[in-house]
């Protein structure tokens, strides 16, 4: 029988809760005043009534609407790329005997422990020699895919998917396209939706490399555009905040919408010698 949670337990999940969610709520009532306010000795502690003026006034001073939709061009795009190759080469991987597959994956699990500023000047020069200094596709073609996706869908793939069942279905006349299509996706989609929202997280919120080879006038990204409100001598709080909070708000809605699901599918995560 599964027991309830003692009182401290509850006690101590509800501090987690309000630790994680007050950085939001401030966010808000930050982004619900303007800088008077905030400049006060005492500041509020409730949301105020200057949010759509100050709304307004991000979409005045950055094309937000521009970044908002290259954001979400980018995570989506690497999104679906990183399930689809890192599924496929998960399989590979898990099930398919092929020469050097073991030296192969110990190289991409090698590529893991080096640091991706190493890589930073060659990409840039690489990117400056295909003339996509300023376009998407700059943050793009480098996110495809990820070794970490790759690892996590191989161990899921020895995890869900059987070796007998891969074998039966090659018996039975299916071509690996379609083993993979009918037999292995369908087992892994828990674990590709935990890998397509770390990915989504993760492409939304990348900061660095679109800073370093996008145009924060011409083609921002949301965090990029986060960035030049705050630059300069003067910050105002409240607007970056405020673009900070319109920043979130797809990435919560998101997590809300697949919170069941996302949690259903961590534990495929676990290591499988």
């Amino acid at each position: 029988m599964r027991r309830a949670p003692g009182v401290l337990a509850s006690a101590a999940l509800l501090l987690v809760l309000l630790g994680s969610l007050f950085p939001l709520y401030w966010s808000v009532v930050v982004a619900s005043h303007d800088n008077a306010a905030m400049s006060a000795r005492v500041p509020p502690l409730l949301p105020g009534g200057e949010l759509w003026r100050n709304v307004h006034d991000v979409f005045e001073a950055v094309d937000f609407q521009a970044a908002l939709g290259n954001s979400a061009i980018v995570a989506v795009t690497v999104t679906a790329s990183n399930v689809l190759l890192s599924t496929l080469a998960g399989f590979a991987f898990a099930h398919l005997r092929f020469r050097g597959r073991r030296v192969l994956f110990g190289l991409v699990l090698g590529s893991v422990m080096v640091p991706a500023q190493l890589g930073v000047v060659p990409l840039f020069e690489l990117v400056g020699e295909l003339g996509w200094y300023g376009r998407l596709e700059a943050v793009v073609v480098p996110g495809l895919v990820s070794a970490f996706g790759v690892f996590w869908m191989r161990q899921a793939c020895r995890e869900a998917v059987p070796r007998e069942l891969v074998d039966a279905a090659r018996v039975d006349g299916c071509s690996l396209v379609r083993t993979y299509w009918h037999v292995v996706l369908p087992a892994l989609r828990p674990h590709a939706l935990v890998l397509a929202m770390l990915t989504f997280l993760a492409s939304w919120n990348d900061f660095f490399w679109p800073l370093v080879v996008l145009d924060p006038v011409e083609s921002p990204t949301v965090q990029v555009a986060l960035a030049h409100l705050a630059g300069g001598y003067y910050t105002d709080y409240p607007l970056v905040l405020t673009g900070a909070v319109l920043g979130t708000l797809p990435v919560v809605v998101l997590f809300a919408l697949l919170a069941r699901k996302l949690v259903t599918g961590l534990p495929g995560g676990r290591v499988n010698p």
